[in-house]
């Protein structure tokens, strides 16, 4: 029977990707976003696809929001077989005088909303024997930045709340890994380039070159290889693979 997916954050970056690659596959995709009720958003995912999928609004950081999205999912399509969690936002500042709205927003978003999605679909994953989790967390998760204290433990906080889903899924045949990505080339990191050229007046092509040269292999990871790797996740194939978090750092260690 056809899967019914769940991903968060699926309007750009690596969500797009994915819902792409899972839409190819014949998997019923499901995209929740902030923006998931923009028109504007929508026609350029629809147009992305080549395909309507399921679209709605969607706050990670809200009980009710994530509720409500995952009964609506539900109701139109049926309960939920893989969830997807690349919804996140990235701030920056010292941890001395961190604002406390950024600390919570980060948090909030990229570690408890994920437990929120979870929550919500697991309960449905276990009792019908099946089910897929896959968190996107970060090379951050496993290497300090300066500067970058809240993403940096909402991102390690993940492979701990893993690890426990992992477990309390095992026996009923769910589970839960966690990739983390070096540098990918998404919107956001583009933004990043767009910001130091702003500041700094540098050629973009030098900018991109100093990220390429990041890792040993000199190049961008792809969201479309993020995407490949999460299908063979989810499929059937992946079964014993659960509570881990694979690194896809292209050779580097930040």
């Amino acid at each position: 029977m056809t899967k019914i997916a769940i991903i968060t954050g699926g309007l750009s970056g690596m969500g797009l990707a994915t819902a792409r690659r899972l839409h190819a596959e014949g998997i019923t995709v499901c995209i929740g976003a902030r923006r998931g009720d923009d028109p504007a958003a929508v026609a350029a995912l629809h147009a992305a696809l080549g395909a309507p999928v399921m679209v709605a609004a969607l706050d990670v950081r809200s009980t009710d929001s994530v509720n409500a999205f995952v009964a609506s999912v539900v109701a139109a399509h049926g309960p939920v077989d893989i969830l997807i969690n690349t919804a996140g936002v990235y701030e920056e500042s010292a941890v001395i005088d961190h604002p406390d709205a950024m600390w919570d927003a980060t948090i909030d978003t990229n570690l408890t909303g994920t437990f929120k999605m979870i929550r919500a679909v697991m309960p449905a994953m276990k009792a019908r024997g099946w089910g897929r989790i896959v968190n996107l967390a970060s090379v951050a998760a496993h290497q300090g930045m300066a500067n970058n204290a809240a993403y940096c433990a909402s991102k390690a906080g993940l492979l701990g709340l893993g690890r426990c889903v992992s477990l309390e899924g095992a026996a009923y045949g769910v589970t839960c890994v966690s990739i983390s990505p070096t540098w990918v080339e998404t919107e956001m990191l583009k933004q990043f380039i767009d910001q130091e050229i702003a500041d700094t007046g540098a050629e973009r092509a030098v900018v991109r070159a100093k990220y390429e040269a990041s890792n040993p292999q000199g190049a961008l990871v792809q969201p479309a290889e993020i995407a490949g790797l999460i299908a063979f996740l989810v499929s059937d194939a992946g079964r014993a693979i659960t509570m881990e978090d694979i690194q896809v750092n292209a050779g580097s260690l930040w």
